[in-house]
């Protein structure tokens, strides 16, 4: 983990690579948790059996699931200390090339695209990679905007 304190060492930053989180295994209760918590309950998710004759061979985590383990996972790579709060403040960008499958590992590369000055503070720009193991193509790319205010 990479730890800064305060916006002018998140400023150099710039175009680093974070490196890379540990690996995640995505568990079907976690799957189910999510789809609860959504009211995403499409059979492709939920149902086990089903999705063993579906098109992925079983079943897969929700998209916005394999987006929001991004947070804890990118809280592995960077901390950030010498700031009153730290915020996301949206995305610019989001795919999901490559479904991930229940019972398999992810995890998080990170890289610091720009940090800029706003007003109280900073707005940090990031490209993720979501990396399935043994799997080529990322679950999931995204360039996120957080702000962190002084």
């Amino acid at each position: 983990m990479i730890t800064v304190t305060g916006i002018d060492e998140l400023k150099g930053l710039a175009g680093q690579d974070l490196g890379h989180s540990a690996w995640l295994e995505i568990t079907q209760e976690r799957v189910d948790t999510f789809a609860d918590a959504t009211g995403d309950h499409q059979w492709i998710h939920v149902d086990v059996e089903k999705a063993k004759a579906g098109p992925f061979g079983g079943p897969i985590a929700h998209g916005y699931l394999t987006l929001s383990l991004v947070i804890p996972l990118f809280g592995e790579l960077l901390q950030v200390d010498g700031v009153k709060m730290g915020v996301n403040y949206g995305l610019e960008k989001v795919r999901f090339p490559h479904p991930v499958p229940v019972g398999s590992k992810i995890r998080l590369a990170a890289k610091v695209v720009s940090v800029e000055d706003v007003p109280g503070g900073t707005q940090s720009t990031f490209d993720f990679t979501v990396e399935i193991d043994g799997v080529a193509k990322p679950a999931c790319v995204a360039r996120t905007v957080y702000r962190q205010y002084v």
